[in-house]
């Protein structure tokens, strides 16, 4: 499901307080990684990642590459950092972003 302007919008507000959970080195995306995208993305539902990848076509390859694997959304992409969202149908009230920063 592609996210309106409106959404990415109101994403990118909440995002913009968050650190990144998850590092990305130019190993790019092994299993280790991808348990621990799945992990954050169920329990946060809207994350930042850094991916530190210094060409700018394999850093779009290799976001392409994990947004597949995870099943995530990309939100936005800024410099080396990546914001992404996954939903989650039964999200927990202290852990999720969505929840938790939805009156700022």
């Amino acid at each position: 499901m592609a996210l309106s302007s409106a959404q990415k919008k109101d994403l990118k507000r909440i995002a913009h307080h968050l650190k990144p959970v998850v590092l990305v080195s130019e190993q790019g995306a092994s299993e280790g990684v991808i348990a621990e995208l799945q992990r954050a993305l169920n329990d946060h539902e809207l994350i930042k990642i850094r991916i530190n990848v210094s060409d700018r076509e394999a850093k779009q390859a290799l976001i392409a590459e994990l947004c597949k694997q995870t099943g995530a959304e990309l939100v936005q992409v800024i410099g080396k950092m990546a914001v992404l969202l996954k939903r989650n149908p039964e999200p927990n009230r202290n852990l999720s972003n969505l929840l938790r920063y939805k009156e700022l």
